[in-house]
């Protein structure tokens, strides 16, 4: 290892990292006695990255394929996953890549020295969270937030679709019968965490670990 990667690892090692929601303390909610039918809780610090290229192009597609063990989704608003990666369709040419936090960069890597020709792929894990909506009123928390037709017969498990979210947006996925899943902005952090509380309050708020 020479000097500067050196210098470089022990700064990156100094560096507080701090979920968009660190201030809203929800670890320490999460330990006070609560009741109620919507369970929040963020998935913080995990890694995002956003990959850009040529579904058509089966080299591409099979080498993505190779990396992530599994094949990205090309129907639009579809997900696949396995233990290793989340990948969620965001456009013809563009896939949302959720994986645990510290992996984002070894992936990143591997996808780099195996693809060729026309790819991009930025790490955002900086700039996003995902906050996890479940209980028996997640939906109607949902209903109330975003105009989309979240029914099951309209948004089934595994489905994602960018929309509109509370006056902001966010990348929604049902992930079971009474859970959802919000990729957002961390500039909108606050403001949404504001939002599902007041939103959840008729039908009570609990904080999971």
């Amino acid at each position: 290892m020479s000097n500067n990667t050196a210098k470089v690892t022990q700064v990156q090692r100094q560096v507080r990292v701090e979920s968009p929601l660190y201030h809203a303390n929800l670890a320490a909610l999460a330990n006070q006695d609560q009741q109620g039918e919507v369970v929040l809780r963020e998935k913080a610090l995990m890694g995002h990255l956003v990959l850009r290229g040529n579904a058509g192009n089966e080299l591409f597609a099979k080498t993505v394929e190779k990396v992530l063990g599994v094949a990205l989704p090309t129907q639009a608003c579809s997900s696949a996953e396995n233990s290793k990666a989340l990948v969620q369709w965001l456009s013809p040419d563009e896939w949302l890549i959720i994986t645990e936090g510290g992996q984002e960069g070894p992936l990143q890597q591997a996808l780099r020295e195996q693809l060729s020709g026309h790819y991009a792929i930025t790490d955002v894990s900086g700039g996003q969270t995902i906050i996890e909506l479940s209980g028996p009123k997640a939906e109607m928390v949902i209903r109330k937030s975003c105009p989309y037709d979240v029914h099951p017969s309209n948004f089934p498990t595994g489905k994602c679709v960018g929309t509109v979210f509370a006056k902001s947006t966010a990348l929604l996925r049902r992930t079971g019968a009474d859970s959802f899943e919000l990729v957002i902005r961390r500039s909108f952090a606050d403001y949404l965490w504001l939002w599902l509380q007041d939103a959840s309050r008729e039908y009570g708020l609990v904080i999971g670990k």
